[in-house]
């Protein structure tokens, strides 16, 4: 069963239940998908949905800090209940270990080093990382190999 398939089917079950908070945001995870479809004229595979799902759940990061800043938690609760929805799709998350190792790695394969090797780099990890890292971080963790 593909993400899609699962998604669809998570969304019958939040239906039948009356689940309203996770039926809104399975809807807006199947709009997202629908309008890629839409955009690029083909059928998206898991890997293109897990991209999707990874850039809705930082702009709901982004959201949450943004009101937490202006004080207002009851919307970013919301945010992070759908969050919470939306992670459910998402591969198993690397920990800090493994994608230091992955880092490593894409460094000894690139052959350089300092700050000319991190866009190879990026290059190499983005698509093995995307949806199971959040790139910020692996960005920042590569600016510290390279720079150290």
């Amino acid at each position: 069963m593909t993400i899609k398939e699962q998604i669809m089917a998570d969304m019958k079950e939040a239906m039948k239940a009356r689940d309203a908070a996770r039926l809104g945001a399975i809807r807006l995870l199947m709009a997202a998908i629908k309008q890629k479809e839409v955009d690029e004229q083909v059928a998206a595979d898991d890997a293109m949905v897990n991209a999707l799902i990874a850039k809705l759940v930082k702009q709901r990061r982004d959201s949450i800090e943004q009101y937490m800043a202006a004080q207002r938690p009851d919307l970013a609760e919301k945010e992070q209940a759908e969050i919470d929805v939306l992670a459910t799709y998402l591969p198993k998350q690397l920990t800090a270990e493994e994608i230091d190792v992955m880092i490593d790695e894409a460094i000894a394969a690139v052959g350089m080093t300092g700050m000319a090797a991190m866009g190879k780099v990026m290059g190499m990890l983005k698509p093995k990382l995307t949806g199971r890292a959040d790139m910020g971080q692996v960005s920042g963790m590569i600016k510290k190999k390279l720079m150290g």
